[in-house]
């Protein structure tokens, strides 16, 4: 076990070897690619009468969704491979991806989706500063979102996100959104604050996905949600110490979206 001297000495320098990055061509086509598959994927399960959430086509399916609908709130990693079951490349870059499922009790799917559309998620949680609604259409809306993500180092983005609903049938409805602008704030909340050039800051975040799948049961509606980001890789030499500090860093960072959603809506 690593003495506490040496975790410190080693996240100390990776603070200092994180202080710029770049989003490279290779990065940002590799996410693509990833994200390409993801959506295929989703569609795929979506037009599937084996089930509709992703819960119902992983291997601890079951016993998850059991869990989910006694109250608990599961949260696992996830990976898409390529279509003959290889790793998609995204050099230079790490993608993180998430799903995470909880049960919203006595709540239905079309009264969900409705509020939902009223408004940006609510600043009631330590991710979410500031949320405002940008623009509103039928099952659309453009959303500001001023985030915060708090491990290792704090970091705060100036983001903007779209947001698509469909309706499946009166049980089921499906929402995604993508993030249209991320950039990171140099200074946040000082008088000295200032937005980072897109792409070229810390490389934190440099893209967000969120696919939500909403299903009627008898006793409320489980929300499930497949979060995908994009950050710059992690230096070799403090690789060991920092990635689980960043996965678990996700994982808290997904219950707490569903923790905020269900205390949100709960009647």
């Amino acid at each position: 076990m690593l003495k506490p001297a040496v975790v410190a000495l080693l996240l100390a320098g990776s603070a200092a070897s994180l202080a710029a990055a770049h989003l490279c061509p290779e990065a940002a086509a590799g996410w693509t690619a990833y994200v390409s598959a993801t959506e295929a994927r989703i569609g795929r399960e979506l037009k599937s009468p084996r089930g509709f959430l992703a819960l119902d086509f992983a291997p601890n399916g079951a016993a998850a969704k059991k869990a989910v609908l006694a109250g608990e709130v599961v949260v696992d990693g996830m990976e898409t491979r390529g279509a003959h079951g290889e790793a998609i490349d995204v050099p230079s870059a790490m993608v993180h991806h998430w799903r995470g499922a909880v049960l919203i009790p006595k709540m239905t799917v079309a009264r969900l989706v409705a509020e939902l559309q009223q408004g940006a998620p609510p600043t009631k949680q330590e991710d979410v500063l500031e949320s405002r609604v940008l623009e509103r259409r039928p099952d659309w809306m453009r959303v500001s979102l001023k985030l915060q993500r708090r491990k290792i180092v704090t970091v705060v983005y100036n983001t903007e996100h779209v947001v698509v609903f469909a309706r499946q049938d009166d049980r089921r409805a499906t929402s995604a959104s993508s993030a249209t602008k991320i950039v990171e704030i140099e200074d946040a909340n000082t008088p000295r604050e200032r937005e980072l050039p897109a792409g070229d800051d810390r490389g934190f975040l440099w893209r967000l996905n969120a696919y939500w799948r909403y299903e009627q049961t008898p006793g409320g509606v489980i929300a499930e949600c497949e979060s995908i980001t994009l950050s710059r890789d992690i230096p070799v030499v403090v690789r060991f110490v920092v990635r689980p500090l960043v996965e678990r860093a996700a994982r808290e960072s997904m219950t707490r979206t569903l923790v905020s959603l269900r205390a949100r809506f709960s009647s």
